[in-house]
């Protein structure tokens, strides 16, 4: 699995010029499924984000994860975030799980992601063309890929 994280001010995702999700301060993370990826790889990656600490504290250091600042979680499907880029110029994407897996991981994920943090995790919709908006806040951006957890 990988995970692009941004801490935001605000995001939402728009389908079909219908407003999904928006969330107010926290993360949102933009998620990509492998055909390979385990259930392990998504506790572990679940729990990563959670109670990474990234959040400014009262001296301004970041050194609050979003559970202590009780911020918002968005997460959105993007299998794009597979491609390769090796041969030619177009991207394949054969590394990117198939929806009949990568559904259920994809629910999964955010099931235990509100078990984490103890409240609604919002969403885009799988496979869907969806519109993203965030006001990425410092900004702070991380990728996080569980081949690299060891």
């Amino acid at each position: 699995m990988i995970a692009v994280i941004q801490r935001v001010k605000h995001a939402s995702v728009t389908i079909d010029k219908t407003l999904k999700s928006s969330i107010s301060e926290g993360l949102l993370v933009l998620l990509g499924i492998a055909h390979e990826d385990t259930q392990e790889d998504s506790d572990w990656l679940t729990k990563k984000i959670i109670n990474l600490r990234i959040f400014s504290d009262a001296d301004g250091k970041m050194n609050l994860s979003l559970k202590d600042i009780n911020g918002d979680l968005l997460v959105v499907s993007q299998f794009t975030l597979h491609a390769s880029t090796k041969k030619g110029n177009r991207p394949s994407f054969i590394e990117a799980a198939r929806p009949e897996k990568g559904i259920p991981m994809y629910e999964q994920f955010v099931q235990l992601s509100e078990i984490e943090l103890g409240k609604t995790v919002y969403t885009g919709e799988f496979g869907a063309d969806m519109q993203v908006q965030l006001l990425n806040d410092g900004p702070v951006t991380i990728i996080i890929d569980t081949k690299n957890k060891n």
